[in-house]
């Protein structure tokens, strides 16, 4: 009888007895089956029966199920039909179980090679990010030796920064050193100035006393041989004396004698002798030179002085000059030797305007920028435009009165010392009784231009007229008694300065900004 109906072959029986060692079974019938079915594979692997021997034929497997009872010892008799339909069931399951073993297998390789790939592509990732580390690590390495360098290289520049600033104290302290050396110079040199400034004044009180004798002997002399003034007429000249000293007319004059170039820079001040034809001019040169009008010549020249000279004086006897200087101080001159006697110093700025007394020649009046005078008894103007007038006793001002709108340039006293000329920057001239200090006179021209602040005009010797410079390089003369010009001299290249006139009533004298000298008659 028939049990199964699939073929018996190697595959069937591999299934089976997989099936068998998969599942297997307990009771001894299915042991039984189990141990048939292995050694009927173990048949049909060899080709011959355990039990008999006998060589495999084709129909044998089935031969062999179908009689029972057979010879063959290597087979149990007891298979059933049941049992094989169920294993014929479970064979087929294995197989589909197989198919998806398979396609599990497929998938399990799939994934294994994407992950192979991953693994590839992870490993080279490891192998950039390792050459990147090994790239940071030398890096790291080259920065580290870059900062020990640097840190080598501070430690220098802070020992060099330490020893500097060791250096720099020790200079400090040396600074400090001097400055207390140099303070201490300072106020010794402080107290010996003022003990030379000391021993100055005394000399000069001293100097002082021994003129105030010599000029109150001379004043004696003078009242003892005093005549009446008169006026007297001789050769058709009239001439004025008072004390010895002599005054005549003074003619216009209309072209000029003599053209001298004086000094570099320019010229700021001329005078004339008292009585004598002797010209004395001072320019920015920081010399005073003394000419003779009649030839036009030099005839010596006075050094010493520090600064430009701003001014200048003369005492009555024609003794000694002195002369304004924009170094602050007043330089006084021997004319006889052309030595400087005197110093005068007190002032703390330019020293623009001196004169002489005219009473005592020891009465020597200066005024400075520093808005000081010292010892005078006119002042020569004031940057205000205002003209006082000071009693040299007390040193106390007796009268004030408004001159000009701007600043004063210049002021001159008359002969008879009844008149005073001021001139000021406003172009004006002006003439002042000194008894009432009321204006009795204005000069002006329309070409007229004051040049500086330092510029100074003049009265005749015979107090009948005035002469006064211009910017244009004009002189220009006005009658005292009228305010037309009479006259307009033109020689000059630059501004004229300063105008002088003879005692002697001529010749007139202008001084420009070039340094010329010329004389006019």
């Amino acid at each position: 009888m028939l049990l199964f109906d699939f073929p018996l072959n190697r595959s069937s029986l591999q299934i089976l007895n997989f099936t068998i060692r998969r599942f297997g079974f307990r009771n001894p019938r299915n042991q039984a089956i189990c141990s048939g079915a292995l050694r009927f594979d173990q048949y049909v692997a060899r080709g011959s029966c355990d039990g008999c021997n006998q060589p495999r034929s084709q129909g044998f497997a089935e031969a062999a199920f179908t009689r029972r009872g057979s010879s063959c010892s290597g087979y149990d008799r007891s298979f059933s039909p049941y049992f094989f339909s169920e294993w014929k069931e479970k064979s087929e399951n294995l197989e589909l179980e197989l198919q998806q073993c398979y396609k599990a297998q497929a998938r399990l390789s799939e994934q294994l090679v994407v992950e192979v790939a991953e693994s590839r592509a992870s490993k080279a990732l490891v192998q950039e990010k390792e050459a990147i580390i090994s790239d940071l690590q030398n890096e790291l390495t080259k920065a580290r030796d870059e900062c020990t360098q640097t840190t080598v290289l501070l430690e220098e520049k802070t020992k060099s920064l330490e020893l500097l600033i060791e250096e720099n104290q020790e200079l400090r302290a040396q600074l400090e050193e001097m400055s207390m050396r140099a303070k201490i110079a300072e106020a010794e040199n402080k107290k010996l100035v003022d003990r030379w400034m000391y021993q100055k004044m005394q000399d000069a009180e001293r100097l002082n006393e021994a003129n105030a004798l010599y000029e109150d002997m001379l004043e004696r002399l003078k009242a003892s041989g005093l005549e009446q003034l008169a006026r007297q007429q001789v050769d058709g000249v009239v001439r004025r004396s008072e004390g010895g000293e002599y005054y005549v007319e003074s003619p216009v004059p209309t072209a000029y004698k003599h053209k001298m170039s004086a000094h570099e820079g320019g010229c700021a001040a001329i005078l004339f002798e008292y009585n004598t034809g002797k010209l004395i001019s001072g320019g920015q040169d920081k010399t005073v030179k003394l000419w003779d009008t009649n030839t036009g010549s030099l005839g010596s020249t006075l050094y010493g002085c520090l600064g430009s000279v701003l001014d200048l004086a003369i005492t009555q006897d024609n003794r000694s000059i002195i002369a304004a200087s924009s170094s602050n101080n007043l330089f006084v001159w021997d004319v006889s030797s052309g030595r400087m006697n005197h110093t005068l110093t007190g002032h703390i700025d330019k020293v623009c305007a001196v004169d002489v007394s005219k009473v005592s020649s020891r009465h020597v009046v200066s005024a400075a920028y520093d808005r000081t005078i010292k010892v005078w008894d006119l002042k020569k103007g004031h940057v205000d435009g205002n003209l006082r007038l000071w009693d040299i006793q007390t040193g106390k001002p007796l009268s004030e009165v408004a001159a000009h709108s701007q600043a004063v340039t210049s002021i001159s006293l008359s002969r008879n010392g009844n008149i005073i000329l001021t001139s000021g920057r406003d172009n004006l001239h002006n003439l002042f009784d000194v008894r009432s200090l009321e204006v009795c006179g204005t000069l002006r021209a329309s070409g007229n231009r004051v040049a500086s602040n330092w510029s100074r005009s003049c009265l005749s010797a015979d107090d009948n007229y005035v002469a006064a410079g211009s910017a244009d390089g004009s002189v220009y003369i006005w009658p005292v008694s009228k305010t037309n010009t009479v006259s307009t001299l033109k020689e000059h290249t630059a501004s004229v300065l300063c105008c002088s006139w003879s005692g002697l009533g001529k010749p007139l004298a202008s001084a420009d900004k070039n340094g010329v000298i010329c004389t006019w008659t």
